[in-house]
C-alpha cells in the first residue's frame, strides 16, 4: 500500500463520519501522539487502541462538549481492515512525521469545514421568520451537502420534535395518573412504595401532569430503535431510508411502547405497511406519517390561523435542538488550537484540502 491508498482510506472514513468526526479525530490524535511523543508503535494496535479514546475525548470535550456514546465495539471499528487498520495508520504516520503534522492538520481542516457547513443550517433558521421559513429548503441544505448528509436522520428527528412539541404544548395536553379505587387495600399495604415511586397516597390517589415529548438526544448508533418518546405511551421512529425486514424487526422488538409512530418518505409508506403486515407486527404501529404530512403541518403552524401560537415556538425549538445536537465549536478557540499545533505548516500537495 502507498500513501495515495492510505489517504483514500482516510478520506472514506471522513466521508462516512457524522458531523462530530469522532473517528477521524481519534486518528488525528494517534498521529499527533506518535509525532510528538514517539511512545507508541503504529504497527501494534494494543499500544494505542484504548489510550487513543482518551486522547480523542480531550479534544471532543473541548470543542464539542461531549464524547462518543457508541459501544466500545463500534468505536473500535475504526481499526478494521475496511477502515484504518495498523498497516494504513503506519503509512499515514510516516507521512505525518515527515511533513510535520500535515495529515493531522488535514483532518482538523475537515472537522472545521464540516462544522462551518452545519452553522449554515443553523443560520438558515436564525435568518428566517415564520413568513419565509421553508421546510423543503431547510432539508435540502443537508441533503445536497455531502458533508452533512450523514446527519440527515438527526435533522428529521429535530423537525419532528420541534413541531410535535409545539403542538402538544399549544393543545395543553395533560395526563391523569390514578389508582383504581377498588385496589385501596393494596395501596394501604404498599403505601411507602406508592408515595416514593408513584407520588400517590390514600389522601391523593390521583394527579394530573402535562404531556411531554422528548428526543433521546445525541447518538452514533445504527439507525434503529427509539428516536422520540413521550410520557403518554407513544414512541416515534424516524425513517428517511428504506426499511428492510431485519430493520423493521429490530425497531419493533427494541421499543417497548405499545403505540409506535413511524415517519417516512411518501414513497416508503405502502412498502412499510406491507412489510409490517408480513411480519405480523402491524398492530403495534399506531400510524405512519409521511414527509408530505410534515410539510402540510409546518405550513399550517408557520402561516396558518394559529401561527401566532405555534410559529415562533417551532422555529425556536429547531434552533435549540440543532445547537444541542451539533454544538458549534468556538471558532476563535479552535483557530488558536490549530495555530498552536500547525502554525507555519506548509500545505503539501494531497494534504491541501
Amino acid at each position: 500500500m502507498n500513501i495515495q491508498s492510505a489517504k483514500q482510506a482516510l478520506d472514506k472514513v471522513i466521508a462516512k463520519s457524522r458531523v462530530h468526526l469522532y473517528k477521524p479525530i481519534q486518528i488525528a490524535e494517534i498521529l499527533y501522539r506518535d509525532r510528538t511523543k514517539g511512545d507508541i508503535d503504529l504497527s501494534d494496535l494494543k499500544t494505542y487502541r484504548n489510550a487513543s479514546k482518551k486522547w480523542r475525548d480531550l479534544i471532543c470535550l473541548q470543542f464539542l462538549g461531549r464524547t462518543s456514546t457508541s459501544s466500545a465495539r463500534y468505536q473500535d471499528d475504526i481499526f478494521n481492515e475496511n477502515a484504518i487498520p495498523p498497516l494504513v495508520l503506519a503509512i499515514l504516520g510516516e507521512e505525518n512525521r515527515k511533513k510535520n503534522g500535515a495529515v493531522e492538520a488535514y483532518i482538523y481542516r475537515k472537522f472545521q469545514e464540516r462544522f462551518s457547513q452545519m452553522i449554515s443550517g443553523l443560520d438558515y433558521c436564525r435568518n428566517r421568520s415564520v413568513s419565509n421559513f421553508n421546510l423543503t429548503e431547510f432539508l435540502n441544505l443537508f441533503w445536497e451537502e455531502p458533508g452533512l448528509r450523514r446527519s440527515i436522520d438527526k435533522i428529521y428527528e429535530i423537525i419532528v420534535y420541534a413541531l410535535f412539541s409545539s403542538l402538544i404544548s399549544a393543545l395543553e395536553v395533560s395526563i391523569e395518573v390514578s389508582i383504581n379505587s377498588d385496589q385501596m387495600d393494596v395501596l394501604e399495604e404498599f403505601g411507602d412504595f406508592t408515595e416514593k415511586v408513584l407520588t400517590l397516597s390514600k389522601d391523593m390517589p390521583s394527579f394530573r401532569l402535562d404531556a411531554r415529548i422528548n428526543r433521546l438526544g445525541v447518538t452514533n448508533a445504527a439507525d434503529r430503535g427509539l428516536d422520540i418518546w413521550t410520557n403518554f405511551g407513544m414512541a416515534i421512529q424516524i425513517k428517511h431510508l428504506s426499511l428492510t425486514e431485519k430493520l423493521a424487526k429490530d425497531i419493533v422488538s427494541s421499543v417497548s411502547a405499545d403505540r409506535i409512530v413511524i415517519i417516512c418518505k411518501d414513497v416508503e409508506k405502502n412498502v412499510i405497511l406491507s412489510l409490517l403486515n408480513q411480519i405480523g407486527w402491524r398492530a403495534r404501529i399506531q400510524s405512519v406519517i409521511t414527509e408530505n404530512d410534515l410539510l402540510l403541518w409546518y405550513e399550517k403552524a408557520l402561516r396558518g390561523k394559529f401561527s401566532c401560537v405555534l410559529g415562533e415556538k417551532t422555529l425556536e425549538n429547531i434552533q435549540q435542538e440543532i445547537a444541542l445536537e451539533f454544538p458549534t465549536t468556538n471558532t476563535e478557540e479552535f483557530d488558536e488550537f490549530f495555530q498552536s499545533r500547525y502554525a507555519g505548516l506548509d500545505k503539501d500537495g494531497i494534504w491541501n484540502g
